[in-house]
C-alpha cells in the first residue's frame, strides 16, 4: 500500500478528534492530505469535487447523518473510495448495520492511536475492520435486537475452524467487500455455487446476513 499520494476526508463535527485523526492519517499512515469536514452533507460534498479520495472516515452523529446506513450512498457513488465508521458507538445494530451498507470497517473511537493505526492500515489493505467486542455475546440482553439469536451453541471460533477451505476462501473474500460475482470470478465457479457456498457459510456460522458473515470472519480468520 503506497499512501504518500493518496488523499482522506474526515467528517465529524468534533473539531479536536478530527485533527487527531489528520495527525494519525499523515504522521502513521503518510497520507498526503486530509480534507475536514464537519457534517455528512458537507463530506458528500467534497467527495463529488475530489474523485481521488482514497479513505473516507465518518461519525455516526454529526449533522446529516441519520445512521450508519446513510454510508450505502457514499459507497454507492463514489465506489473508488474506502468507506469506515470512526464511531464511539459500539452498540452490534450500528456496526452490522454499517456493514450491510456495505463500510469497510467500524472502528471504535477510544482505540489506542497503535490500535487506530492498525484499524485503518488494515481498511486501507483491503480488509474489513471489526471492533472484537462484535462476537462477544454473554446473554440475551447483549442482543436486544436479536440478531445473533440464531447463532449455534458451539464457539465461533469452532465454527470458523469447521469450515471447509473452500468455504474460508469465501469467507475471506467477503470479508474484503467482494460481491459473489466477484467472489466468482476470482475462485474461478459460477455463481451459483456461490450462492450455495454461502448459504453453508450462514448455516454454520449461524448467521443470516453478508454483514453477519463478514463480521465474524473479520475478527477470527
Amino acid at each position: 500500500m503506497r499512501t504518500n499520494d493518496l488523499i482522506a476526508i474526515t467528517a465529524d463535527d468534533d473539531e479536536f478528534f478530527r485533527s487527531a485523526l489528520n495527525t494519525i492519517l499523515t504522521k502513521q499512515l503518510g497520507f498526503s492530505d486530509v480534507i475536514e469536514t464537519g457534517s455528512y452533507d458537507e463530506a458528500l460534498e467534497q467527495l463529488a469535487a475530489h474523485t481521488d479520495i482514497a479513505l473516507g472516515l465518518f461519525d455516526l452523529k454529526m449533522p446529516g447523518m441519520d445512521s450508519a446506513g446513510s454510508l450505502r450512498t457514499v459507497r454507492e457513488h463514489f465506489p473508488g473510495t474506502r468507506v469506515a465508521v470512526v464511531s464511539s458507538s459500539k452498540d452490534r445494530k450500528d456496526v452490522l448495520t454499517g456493514l450491510d451498507a456495505g463500510v469497510h470497517g467500524y472502528v471504535p473511537k477510544d482505540l489506542s492511536i497503535v490500535e487506530l493505526s492498525r484499524a485503518l492500515r488494515m481498511i486501507m489493505e483491503g480488509w474489513v475492520y471489526v471492533p472484537p467486542s462484535i462476537t462477544d455475546i454473554s446473554s440475551d440482553e447483549d442482543d436486544p435486537s436479536g440478531i445473533w439469536s440464531e447463532r449455534p451453541a458451539r464457539s465461533v471460533n469452532e465454527a470458523v475452524a469447521s469450515l471447509t477451505p473452500r468455504q474460508r476462501q469465501v469467507l475471506m473474500l467477503l470479508v474484503k467487500g467482494n460481491s459473489n460475482k466477484e467472489i466468482a470470478r476470482a475462485l474461478k465457479l459460477g455463481e451459483g455455487t456461490i450462492k450455495v457456498h454461502m448459504a453453508a457459510l450462514y448455516k454454520n456460522l449461524g448467521v443470516n446476513s453478508r454483514a453477519e458473515a463478514a463480521a465474524i470472519g473479520a475478527r477470527f480468520l
